[in-house]
């Protein structure tokens, strides 16, 4: 009878996290579309109702949920480039490092948004 595999604890590695945040990123930019059509359906129907929606972005947490949506996008799409450096570029052991960039420059872009938001 075949020895049972040693499993691995693949989850608790830089990758796999960066993995897992790519793809919550998008789960959540997906469930903010209907918001975004709303919106945009509004900006058709009347100027008015597109203003009433407005003074309701005036709200500070409002502005917080905008600079998270923010951080989320700029997260997502630097760790489709991270992916992209990976699936061209050969194994190297700088991939810690851009995992650590790419979540840098994230933060860095929801922090200028924040304080211009506020």
């Amino acid at each position: 009878m075949a020895k049972p595999v040693a499993r691995r604890n693949c989850r608790n590695h830089s990758n796999y996290w960066a993995f897992a945040v790519h793809r919550i990123s998008g789960v959540v930019l997906v469930l903010y579309l209907p918001v975004h059509f709303y919106v945009i359906g509004l900006a058709i129907k009347s100027e008015a109702a597109l203003q009433s929606f407005f003074s309701l972005a005036e709200n500070p947490l409002v502005r917080l949920a905008e600079t998270i949506l923010i951080i989320t996008f700029v997260i997502h799409v630097t760790g489709g480039l991270r992916l992209l450096l990976i699936e061209f570029l050969a194994w190297r052991d700088w991939q810690k490092t851009v995992i650590a960039v790419s979540g840098g420059i994230s933060l860095a872009v929801g922090l200028v948004f924040l304080f211009n938001v506020f």
